[in-house]
C-alpha cells in the first residue's frame, strides 16, 4: 500500500468562522486502528453549527470538521488494507454500560471526527479511525467512492431514527424537514420499511414535489402556515384516505426549529412518537400533561449504531435508499464557498467535498 505521509493536508477552523489550510503531523496509528485516504467528505449541518453558530466542539478549536467520511484503507489493520469504507459518523467504545445496554449510538466515550478525535476531521487528505466498526464497501455498484461520504450520517442517522421509532410495514409516518439534507432520506427509508403513508411537511414547493418520486406518499407546504393550519390540513387528508388522523402516528422531527419542533407537538396524539432528530438551541413549551393523556412518546435520536451501516448500505446498493440525485461533489479546495452556500440555505443537493491538496 501507498507510504505514511508524515504530514495529513487539511482544512482547520482554527476558530469559529475562521479557516485555514494546514498540515498537521500524522498521529499514530494504534494496534486495532487504521489510516484512511479521504475520498469524499460530506458538509453537514452539524459542521455549520460548530462553524457558524459557535456550537461547542468536544477537542476545542484549532482542529478539523467533517464526520460524513469514506475512503480507503491505506495503512494499519492488515485486514483492512486496501478496502474502501464508510466511517461511521460516531464510533462507540463497545466496552461500557450504555454500549452493553444496546445504546452504543450514544456511548459517552464515542469518537466523533471533526468533534472528539482530537484535532482530526473529514476534511483531510487522510485520517487515522478505529478499525472495529469500518463499514466495508463490497462493490460500489458504479457510484464514485466519494458519494458513500453521505452514508456516514445523512442516510444512517434518519435509519437509526427509524429504529428508535420501531418502524415496520403498515406505518404511518410523517417526516417534518422531508427535503432537507436528512429528510430526503428519512422519506426513503419509512417508504423502504413498509409504511403506509409517509406524509412530508417542508417550505420549499419544488422539493416537495420531488419528495412525491422519492418516499413521499403525500406533502403539505408549511409556508405562511401555522401549527395548526398543518394540522387542520392533516386531518382533512386523513378523512380522505380513510386513515386515523388522531392515533399511531409516528412522526420525525428533522428541521432542528422551533416552527419544525411546534409542528410536531401540534401533530402527536394519541399513543403516538415524535422523534426529535434535528438540532437547534431554541426552546419551546409543551403542556406535559397532554404526553400523559395521550400516552405518547417523545424521543431523541442521536447518529447511528455501526451495526446498522451494512444493513443501510444493502439498501442503497439495491436502489431501495437513492443517493445520486442528492449529492453534489466540489473540489475541497472550495470548502470556504461551499460552507458559505450551504449555511445560507437554498441548495437543492448535499455537499460533497473530495480532498485536492
Amino acid at each position: 500500500m501507498a507510504n505514511i505521509p508524515e504530514k495529513i493536508e487539511t482544512w482547520q477552523m482554527v476558530e469559529p468562522g475562521k479557516l485555514e489550510r494546514t498540515s498537521i503531523d500524522t498521529p499514530e496509528i494504534k494496534p486495532g486502528e487504521v489510516l484512511v485516504e479521504v475520498a469524499g467528505c460530506g458538509v453537514c449541518h452539524t459542521d455549520l453549527s460548530y462553524f457558524y453558530d459557535g456550537v461547542p466542539t468536544v477537542n476545542k478549536p484549532p482542529l478539523t470538521l467533517g464526520h460524513e467520511i469514506s475512503g480507503t484503507v491505506i495503512a494499519g489493520d492488515d485486514k483492512w488494507l486496501g478496502k474502501e469504507v464508510i466511517i461511521p459518523a460516531v464510533m462507540p467504545c463497545n466496552n461500557c454500560p450504555i454500549c452493553a445496554a444496546g445504546r452504543g449510538n450514544r456511548c459517552l466515550a464515542q469518537k466523533m471526527p471533526g468533534n472528539s478525535m482530537d484535532i482530526y476531521g473529514g476534511n483531510s487528505s487522510h485520517i487515522v479511525v478505529p478499525a472495529q466498526d469500518l463499514c466495508l464497501i463490497p462493490d460500489k455498484k458504479g457510484m464514485p467512492l466519494s458519494h458513500f461520504a453521505v452514508i456516514a450520517d445523512a442516510v444512517t442517522s434518519p435509519y437509526q431514527a427509524a429504529m428508535r421509532a420501531e418502524v415496520k410495514a403498515g406505518d404511518l409516518t410523517i417526516i417534518i424537514g422531508a427535503t432537507g439534507g436528512l429528510g430526503v432520506y428519512a422519506t426513503q427509508i419509512c417508504a423502504a420499511l413498509g409504511a403506509k403513508e409517509v406524509i412530508g411537511i417542508a417550505r420549499n414547493p419544488e422539493k416537495l414535489k420531488r419528495a412525491l418520486e422519492y418516499g413521499a406518499s403525500h406533502v403539505i407546504s408549511s409556508v405562511d402556515k401555522s401549527p395548526r393550519d398543518i394540522r387542520d390540513e392533516f386531518r382533512a387528508y386523513c378523512k380522505e384516505k380513510g386513515v386515523p388522523g388522531n392515533f399511531g402516528w409516528k412522526i420525525f422531527e428533522w428541521t432542528g426549529t422551533a416552527e419544525g419542533q411546534a409542528i410536531g407537538l401540534e401533530l402527536l396524539s394519541f399513543i403516538g412518537k415524535l422523534l426529535i432528530c434535528g438540532f437547534g438551541m431554541q426552546k419551546n413549551e409543551y403542556a406535559l400533561s397532554r404526553l400523559m393523556a395521550f400516552d405518547a412518546d417523545i424521543l431523541g435520536s442521536w447518529g447511528c449504531l455501526p451495526k446498522y451501516y451494512p444493513e443501510v448500505l444493502k439498501m442503497v446498493l439495491a436502489g431501495k435508499i437513492k443517493i445520486e440525485p442528492f449529492i453534489e461533489t466540489r473540489p475541497m479546495s472550495t470548502i470556504k464557498q461551499a460552507y458559505e452556500e450551504a449555511h445560507k440555505g437554498g441548495l437543492t443537493k448535499r455537499l460533497v467535498l473530495t480532498p485536492d491538496f
